[in-house]
């Protein structure tokens, strides 16, 4: 994979330099502000970018702010925001175009260098891997007319795995159940939204967005 890493603390910025090339990545630019970000991705084109929250001048939602602009230029260019905060008005921003291809991971969570590079690959290859306490706060923003009203409890619990980032296979063992038992309640979940018959992966960061707007 082409990576582009945004992130202002030096210190961090090399070590996922460091990181991402021994696991196969090749890094095309690494940059420390939300402008730099933008002429990265809208000149390299990366497969996936690593990208920080607060970056200069003001330290607030600079690099999510950039994301959003570039892939307003580059449409569905991959993205991943790695940070320490969830910044929910740009979060939702980055998710609103419904190309996939995002996910927020918050550095104090992630456990295991395996993990973020699966993370990493998911986004690459146009997925959606969201943690679950940046789902919490992106659902505190609920509107009147909620879409999953007509989920059944056990759809809206399936949702809000497929919201994490979970296959069918993962969700099953999560909350015991045989893995056709998570594809039934998938499709009622796909009918239940209106969502019609398209790609699998789409249908699913369609869903996910409902239940994150909801």
């Amino acid at each position: 994979m082409r990576v582009v890493i945004a992130d202002d603390a030096v210190l961090l910025r090399e070590g996922l330099i460091r990181l991402v090339e021994e696991n196969d990545c090749t890094v095309v630019a690494a940059v420390g502000d939300g402008p730099s970000l933008v002429e990265a991705i809208t000149t390299y084109r990366p497969d996936v970018s690593i990208v920080d929250v607060r970056m200069p001048p003001t330290h607030t939602d600079e690099g999510l702010r950039a994301a959003v602009e570039a892939r307003g230029k580059v449409p569905g260019s991959p993205v991943l925001v790695l940070s320490q905060y969830v910044e929910v008005e740009y979060a939702d921003d980055l998710l609103a175009d419904r190309l996939g291809a995002v996910g927020y991971l918050l550095k104090d969570r992630v456990a295991e260098i395996a993990e973020f590079m699966d993370a990493l690959r998911r986004v690459s290859a146009g997925g959606t891997v969201l943690d679950p306490e940046v789902v919490g706060q992106l659902l505190v923003r609920r509107r009147r007319d909620d879409p999953l009203r007509n989920l059944t409890p056990r759809e809206r619990e399936v949702l809000g795995l497929m919201a994490e980032g979970r296959s069918n296979t993962a969700i099953a063992r999560k909350i015991v159940v045989t893995e056709g038992a998570v594809e039934k309640h998938v499709r009622n979940i796909f009918t239940k939204l209106d969502l019609a018959p398209d790609t699998e992966q789409h249908r699913r960061v369609l869903a996910v967005l409902a239940y994150l707007q909801s």
